[in-house]
């Protein structure tokens, strides 16, 4: 059986010491990048890989072009991937301290590169431990794999569109930041306030119960089954600050039977680097 959105820290329990299961550790803080680092130095999942957001999960930044976290050399991002021993059959765990917030990232990138056996950890490292799961603090050597690309442009909504579509009524954009931000009330990271004119917001942590685990698939549905209403999956585009948390969004639609929807990647952090795009507040 492959898992696609989510697993749960029993199943992955059973599976632990299974050679075609890869799990992998996206810890990371924006605040203090090396957090996530240290952090999987003093215990990880036994046998768990790390993923560091700005060195394998993004691209180089373009200054005044590309967003925060530019999605990376797909043909790179493949070879970083085999190290931890992947190959096109291998089931992925990924987690995260953060509710799934960064883990997400790596989910939606691996589909982007066309390998679907891939699933968050449902609750994430929190999740592991409760569940007394095993852990360790010794890095796993580098191992042999071979990822196949078969990238799915389709899961990707470059600015162009965005800028074209944003206010058309078969077009839904949805931003994933905390709703302060949307608004422009704050902006503790980027130098623009704000949010795309035409988006709608909904904040991941919407998709989380108070423990930090995904709500069931039938209350997630009823979250989002109002935005696919009169649209095609694919007119469904997510964003946030720099296509990190927008992954969540739409893990959770997948979960909720809504695979088709798609990422902005280069998400505000990008959309502001042009004065020429509007920006609406609220």
């Amino acid at each position: 059986m492959a898992f696609t959105t989510l697993v749960s820290a029993d199943t992955l329990k059973t599976h632990l010491h299974d050679p075609s299961w890869v799990v992998v550790d996206c810890r990371f803080s924006l605040d203090d990048t090396e957090r996530g680092r240290r952090a999987y130095a003093e215990g990880h999942v036994s046998g768990a890989y790390y993923a560091h957001l700005d060195e394998v999960l993004s691209g180089p930044i373009l200054p005044g072009k590309t967003g925060r976290h530019p999605l990376p050399d797909p043909e790179e991002f493949a070879r970083a991937v085999a190290g931890w021993g992947v190959t096109d059959h291998t089931q992925v765990v990924v987690y995260d301290d953060a509710g799934g917030g960064v883990a997400s990232r790596l989910w939606w990138l691996l589909r982007w590169i066309g390998h679907e056996r891939v699933a968050l950890l449902d609750g994430g490292w929190n999740a592991w431990q409760q569940a007394g799961g095993s852990v360790d603090t010794a890095t796993p050597p580098a191992r042999e794999g071979a990822v196949t690309v078969r990238l799915d442009a389709g899961l990707v909504a470059e600015a162009e569109e965005v800028a074209s579509r944003r206010e058309a009524g078969d077009f839904v954009l949805l931003d994933a930041r905390a709703y302060e931000r949307f608004a422009g009330r704050v902006e503790p990271i980027d130098p623009v306030a704000g949010h795309i004119p035409g988006a709608r917001s909904l904040p991941f942590g919407g998709n989380l119960d108070i423990d930090g685990r995904f709500l069931p698939p039938e209350r997630l549905k009823a979250r989002f089954a109002p935005l696919f209403e009169g649209v095609e999956e694919s007119d469904v585009v997510c964003y946030c600050g720099s296509g990190v948390t927008a992954a969540h969004n739409l893990l959770a639609m997948a979960h909720a039977g809504y695979p088709g929807a798609r990422l902005y990647p280069g998400s505000w952090s990008e959309w502001i680097t042009d004065p020429d795009r509007p920006v609406a507040r609220e």
